[in-house]
């Protein structure tokens, strides 16, 4: 995670129309953020992203999308742990709003505080879990104000790692990683390292389906039973993580879109609000 802007107050923003949102980062904590939405009716594509992310339903019904099986509906006091790169999108329910909080963990930093209490941990595929414990629910939400107040940056991180500790002990659904055959990974690999080296081109189907030596049927196939996603799709989603981080680094929107490859601001905008549940200029203030 790269290291955000400078200023340990969270940042709020209002636009007309949209309800509050705020969010926390804090230089001397980069491998952290935090963000609280009330009353959202904002929704998100399915989408992954490089932290290991922790969400808390506070008000409303939503629905977690993700799981084998179908949708998981989520009450008010449910925790939900999503481990990095693993597709996903927490929603309300249809024509309803919700209030939740999100903190987004470094997936480095995570592997490291956990070596230090289980030395022997597994470096397989971690499930998604969700929690309906109250007394976690609990110490999420005493540790989210902890983080979203003045206290010193050290209180906190203690705070943040004691959490993961115990929540770590936890019990509640678990979701297991679809299995992926070595053999399918291999074959888009080719696909996959050209999307990565150029997020901002507008690569044809046509040429990742000849670097996979496949049809354009086959290939969309193979990355999704792989990634979760279409080509198209894990493309976007690469650019709006990337969007993130330059955007936490003080980068303008329009240069932004511009070095991702979008046709013009506004489609930027859109894109990344489908992914992030709000705007570029609302998650960069």
């Amino acid at each position: 995670m790269s290291p955000p802007l400078a200023g340990r107050s969270p940042s709020r923003s209002g636009a007309r129309n949209e309800p509050p949102a705020s969010f926390w980062r804090d230089p001397a904590m980069p491998f952290a953020e935090s963000r609280r939405a009330c009353r959202s009716r904002a929704c998100y594509a399915p989408h992954h992203h490089p932290t290991f992310s922790i969400g808390a339903v506070d008000e409303g019904r939503s629905v977690f999308t993700g799981a084998p099986d179908g949708p998981v509906a989520l009450r008010p006091g449910t925790l939900v742990f999503v481990p990095a790169g693993r597709v996903h999108a927490c929603n309300p329910a249809p024509d309803t709003a919700w209030s939740y909080q999100m903190l987004h963990l470094d997936a480095d930093w995570l592997r490291a505080v956990r070596r230090e209490y289980a030395r022997d941990q597994a470096d397989g595929a971690e499930p998604v879990r969700i929690d309906t414990d109250p007394a976690a629910y609990g110490r999420f939400r005493r540790l989210n104000a902890l983080l979203f107040s003045a206290a010193d940056p050290g209180d906190k991180e203690s705070a943040l790692i004691e959490f993961i500790g115990r929540a770590d002990t936890g019990s509640g659904l678990r979701i297991e990683a679809p299995i992926v055959p070595a053999a399918s990974a291999a074959r888009i690999r080719p696909a996959l390292d050209r999307l990565r080296a150029a997020p901002d081109a507008n690569i044809p189907l046509a040429e990742l389906a000849r670097l996979a030596d496949m049809s354009r049927y086959q290939l969309i196939r193979a990355f999704r039973h792989v990634t979760g996603m279409t080509p198209h799709a894990w493309r976007l989603n690469q650019r709006v993580n990337l969007a993130r981080t330059w955007l936490r680094q003080g980068a303008g929107l329009s240069d932004v879109a511009l070095r991702l490859g979008f046709a013009d601001q506004a489609h930027f905008q859109r894109v990344f609000k489908a992914h992030a549940g709000v705007t570029p200029g609302r998650f960069r203030a």
